[in-house]
């Protein structure tokens, strides 16, 4: 599996962001962080528009056919903008340097409301939804650099309103 972007450009990309790899970093835990961020980026996959031009077999959400911007700019065919890719690096230097942490697991059972321990004593604030999307939606980390540079490439979701 690869990820979006090349090791070379994701290197480029981090130290000119200021980003300094942990020592000992090595190509393996570089390609292994892209993969990760890729995966990140292809969960926006639904709000992106257009499909994706190699069909469903294709690894990735993008290249895509028929996608465009938010302002309606056509994206041409199989093109991945590089803002996606950016996104990816971003995603694959937090992956790097905290593994799994923009993939958190989500267990809606083992919620804990109020802990004590010794005189210590915390109550976390607690969700009353037990639907499985809305537990995930509060788990997943936002990151807003991440955000920004995806916002160009998703659908906007308007409010509807249901005429009879």
């Amino acid at each position: 599996m690869a990820g979006y972007g090349t090791r070379a450009d994701f290197t480029t990309y981090a130290t000119a962001a200021g980003y300094a790899f942990p020592d000992g970093t090595t190509d393996a835990q570089k390609d292994a962080a892209m993969q990760r961020g890729s995966l990140v980026i292809d969960r926006y996959e639904p709000r992106f528009s257009g499909k994706r031009t190699g069909g469903y077999a294709q690894e990735r959400a993008w290249g895509r056919t028929g996608a465009s911007t938010y302002y309606g700019e056509a994206i041409p065919t199989g093109v991945i903008p590089e803002a996606v890719v950016n996104a990816s690096y971003e995603a694959a230097f937090l992956e790097l340097t905290n593994p799994g942490s923009l993939s958190p697991v989500v267990t809606g059972s083992g919620t804990v409301k109020r802990e004590k321990i010794g005189q210590l004593e915390v109550e976390y604030a607690a969700s009353s939804s037990t639907s499985i999307a809305d537990l995930v939606a509060m788990a997943t980390p936002v990151v807003t650099t991440i955000e920004g540079l995806l916002w160009p490439f998703l659908i906007p979701i308007l409010p509807a309103i249901l005429c009879v």
